[in-house]
């Protein structure tokens, strides 16, 4: 389970200070896809990286499998599995290699690193680029690697943002099946993404994210119903037009 707490997060720039991320609570049961939405700068990616630890929130506080991000950022980050569209690999080792590296970073023992990666490896169908070099692979085989790489050590919690960004059709389909896998698995998986029509795909229940607050949450009916409105798309255009008048 993911706990955000009253999440609050500004920076300071010439022009004066901005308010990035604005008493953002929210809560992810396991076997829950989450869409943290929004446009760009809505304050997306400054959220994951306090529930990662990577920035201290001013305000409030950030709780994944019963671990609170400020007390005990090892415990933490052992329980989360991170994603993101820059693919991250390592050129020089094998598939191989890297994965189970990542795994030893976890304390994941060889013997069962090699079990889950000889697994996820054939549920990614990448098992033939197994022994391969990680630097000669293509982009959609390389964002397959990082998929099982953030799985390697069977996070509960899985953050993924902007998966699909830069991805052709068969690259956006892997990541669906992969998030249909996770919940299958039981995670709590938040998707941050600025692709709402896919959005309204993959998630079972959706926050959207406008100026660091929390305009709206629910699943898409209940938005529905909130709103007034019939798609992800005319919400936010209501959002951005509100906040323009």
């Amino acid at each position: 389970m993911l706990i955000a707490h009253s999440l609050t997060k500004s920076f300071r720039l010439d022009r004066g200070e901005l308010r990035a991320v604005d008493r953002l609570s929210l809560e992810i049961s396991p076997g829950e896809v989450f869409g943290l939405l929004g446009p760009n700068g809505a304050g997306k990616t400054t959220t994951l990286r306090m529930v990662l630890g990577l920035l201290d929130p001013d305000d409030g506080y950030a709780e994944v499998d019963g671990y609170r991000t400020a007390v005990d950022p090892i415990a933490v980050k052992s329980r989360l599995g991170f994603v993101s569209a820059s693919d991250g690999v390592y050129p020089w080792l094998s598939v191989r290699e890297m994965l189970l590296y990542f795994a030893d970073l976890y304390a994941v023992s060889p013997e069962i690193a090699n079990q889950r990666a000889e697994r996820l490896a054939e549920l990614m169908e990448i098992t033939t680029l197994l022994d391969r070099r990680a630097g000669s692979l293509s982009t959609g085989q390389r964002q397959r690697v990082t998929l099982v790489r953030g799985l390697i050590h069977d996070p509960p919690v899985m953050l993924l943002d902007e998966p699909t960004r830069g991805l052709d059709v068969v690259g956006v389909q892997t990541i669906f099946d992969y998030i249909d896998h996770l919940r299958d698995l039981g995670k709590a998986v938040v998707v941050c993404t600025h692709r709402l029509d896919e959005a309204e795909r993959l998630c079972d229940r959706f926050g959207l994210l406008h100026q660091g607050q929390l305009r709206h949450e629910g699943t898409l009916d209940q938005l529905r119903e909130s709103t007034g409105r019939g798609s992800l798309v005319e919400m936010f255009v209501d959002l951005l037009r509100s906040s323009v008048q």
